[in-house]
Order: C-alpha cells, then structure tokens, then sequence
C-alpha cells in the first residue's frame, strides 16, 4: 500500500481504541448512510472473520452505527450511538457470520424502510482507511475517503457520455471512474470519484441526464 502521509500509518483523528476496527468501522457505516441518502428505520449488520471476533471488544458496533448515524469518527457520541439510535426508533441487528471473505475486517450492512433498501459491503483497510466492495449486487471498488458520486443508469450508449459532459461543463475534475453492469442493456452503475464535492444544482442537473435512473453521493 502506498501512503500519502503521515496520517495515512497513525490513523485519523478519531474515538479509539482502533483505527481499523473504530474509525474504519465508522467510515463504513456513514458511507452507507450517505448512499442510502436518509436515516434508515432498520439495520442488519453482519461481522466477518476479525470484525466478527473482536466487534464488541473493538468498538466496531457502536462505530458502524454512529457511521449510519453520520458522526465522524472523532464524534464523543460515538460510544453512546447504540443507544441513540434506538431512541430515534432505529431497529438494529448484529450479526456474527463464519463464511470466508478476501479481508478480515469486513462488514455487510443492509438497512431500509417501509419503502426501499439497501445493501452494501465494506472492509477496513487499515489506518481509519475503507472500501466498499459491493452495493446491491455490483461489485466495485470505492474508496471512502474522497467524494464520490455513485449513479445506477440504464445501460445504453450515451448514458456515460451525458455524465461526463456535464461535469467537464462545471470544470469538475474526475480522479477515478469506474462502470459496472450485470448484463448488456440491463442496469449499470457508474462509480465516480471526484476531486472535489459537488453543488446541490450539479448534483440535480447529473440526476435527470439521459438514461439516469438514481444518484447518490459520499461526501468528503
């Protein structure tokens, strides 16, 4: 792994004890409450391999939900967010699983409402550094820790194009981008990470491009 600074090897700013099972952990759960884009009404949290022995011990419960309920990882509420999310009526289940995975610190999230859901994957890569490695199905890579734009499309020409030109109009650099679909003309998903976050109004104008059919953002 390549690291860009000091910060990179001693973790972030961050409530401890772990910056791979604490901050880590937080970072995965407020990537999913920012792609699911509102305050889900239930969680299922599903540990792994090391997440699934050391989860309580390690802090990594009350750190995916404070995540969920979008706190930073140097957030005090943190070790109390068990217990506020269930004041705001959030139904939470933990759940410790054996099946093997590619990394040890891996959590899958599925969380919803009487309307939608959504499920999602993410590991803790070290130093309060995520991924997440899957979302509904598609597998991708995307890192937690610049802002992005995620924007599921019918998969049909044209569609990446009428994203790309609008944000080349609104001089909105691309840092990394990414397609993935499950078969030709179904669904796909453009993974984009940017240099910068995007306004409200670009935000709008990417959502009723051709072929788009929903966006959502992770913030930086």
């Amino acid at each position: 792994m390549k690291f860009k600074s000091v910060f990179d090897i001693i973790g972030p700013v961050m409530v401890g004890p772990s910056s791979s099972h604490t901050a880590g952990a937080t970072r995965i759960g407020r990537a999913a409450r920012h792609l699911f884009g509102k305050e889900p009404e239930w969680v299922e949290i599903y540990y792994y391999e090391s997440f699934a022995k050391t989860h309580q011990g390690h802090g990594t419960d009350v750190a995916i939900v404070a995540g969920i309920l979008d706190f930073d990882t140097a957030d005090d509420r943190i070790r109390e967010s068990i217990e506020i999310a269930k004041s705001k009526g959030i139904q939470l289940t933990f759940m410790e699983e054996d099946a093997a995975v590619d990394h040890p610190n891996t959590a899958r999230i599925k969380m919803g409402n009487s309307q939608e859901s959504m499920e999602l994957v993410g590991i803790s890569i070290g130093g309060g550094k995520v991924e997440i490695t899957e979302l509904n199905g598609f597998d991708l890579h995307l890192s937690g820790n610049h802002p992005a734009i995620l924007i599921m499309h019918n998969d049909r020409f044209g569609a990446i194009a009428s994203v790309t030109h609008i944000l080349a109009k609104h001089e909105i650099n691309i840092g990394r981008m990414e397609v993935s679909r499950k078969d030709v003309g179904k669904e796909a998903l453009m993974i984009i990470e940017l240099d910068q976050n995007i306004e409200p109004y670009i935000e709008k104008e990417l959502s009723e491009a051709k072929h788009i059919l929903h966006m959502a953002k992770v913030v930086d």
